[in-house]
């Protein structure tokens, strides 16, 4: 055997080495960090998360040189669980570098699922951050030669729906959070991925109160985001509750908003994602800055604003303690 050849075999191995004890740590990350978030919120995963980065420094390398295409796969998905965290706990500015990463993973091992959900998530956190055409750019770019699977092309629409109504397209949001109905009504297809399965009925009943509220249509948003907060699913749904405050607040339904806070308020402090809080947290602002909202009101919303949780702006948890920020 030549040296040429004995050198690229000793790669080989090292490489084959190397997958066989990253990808299954990597799977194990993805399954606790899933449960983390769905039963505590994404501020309480953040810590695993800042574990799981340094345990795999794979995470970290250039994906380049990782040429084993399962582990890519395997680190694309976790990437993408990582970057969702850091999204709804509000590290932003982490979230777009790790949705980067995820994608450019995901592409070189030819994973188009994930590649299609970290496309999906960005495309959430660019409406997030007030960016609405980013929004729908990163939304464009799931589509594929074939047509969609029905639960991924009905997400699709939801995200162009969200954008489109911040852009004050109300006619086509209304037409695109109506297709999205009845895609998913179709039902699951063969070809939808396993991450699809949050995709139910509650989902795209909260999504659709949120565009007809970001569209000021409140005797309509109001039933479906009321339906969808009151059924049960994972933390990360305490979203539909804060955007059903605002919409009760925007069409000054003051007894409803109240008796809304009086049942937030008490178990604010435990909510674990910080778009929540963020949108609680702006409501309640918008109470105490409202003449016109009755004085019980104004001081359930200061209430409220007391009890929410400190948002990222501290001490930074992906940080460690003994390291300056």
């Amino acid at each position: 055997m030549s040296g040429r050849t004995s050198r690229a075999a000793s790669a080989r191995a090292r490489t084959c080495a190397e997958a066989a004890t990253v990808i299954p740590e990597a799977l194990g990350a993805i399954q606790r960090l899933v449960a983390l978030d769905a039963s505590h919120g994404a501020t309480a995963a953040v810590p695993a998360v800042r574990e799981t980065l340094r345990r795999i420094p794979q995470l970290s390398a250039d994906p380049d040189q990782l040429r084993d295409r399962d582990l890519l796969a395997a680190l694309a998905e976790l990437s993408e669980v990582i970057g969702w965290i850091l999204f709804d706990a509000g590290h932003y500015r982490r979230a777009r570098r790790m949705n980067a990463r995820a994608l450019a993973l995901a592409e070189l091992c030819g994973d188009r699922a994930t590649a299609r959900l970290t496309l999906l998530n960005h495309s959430m956190l660019e409406a997030h951050t007030g960016r609405p055409k980013a929004a729908l750019e990163a939304a464009a770019r799931v589509a594929g030669p074939r047509p969609l699977p029905a639960l991924v092309g009905s997400l699709v629409l939801v995200r162009r729906a969200h954008a489109t109504a911040m852009l004050g397209g109300s006619r086509e949001a209304v037409a695109l959070i109506s297709r999205a109905r009845s895609r998913f009504l179709d039902g699951a297809s063969p070809n939808d991925p396993p991450w699809a399965w949050w995709i139910d009925r509650t989902e795209l009943l909260g999504h659709e109160g949120w565009v007809l509220s970001r569209l000021r249509a409140w005797s309509r948003a109001v039933p479906l985001l009321y339906e969808a907060t009151t059924a049960p699913g994972p933390s990360y749904r305490h979203l539909f509750t804060a955007e059903l405050l605002s919409a009760l607040v925007r069409a000054r339904a003051w007894a409803e908003a109240e008796e809304l806070i009086a049942d937030v308020a008490p178990r604010a402090a435990g909510i674990g994602s910080v778009r929540t809080t963020e949108t609680l947290g702006a409501t309640a602002a918008l109470l105490l800055a409202s003449p016109g909202a009755p004085v019980n009101l104004r001081d359930a919303a200061a209430f409220l604003r007391e009890s929410l949780p400190a948002g990222p702006g501290g001490q930074d948890p992906l940080v460690p303690r003994n390291r300056p920020a």
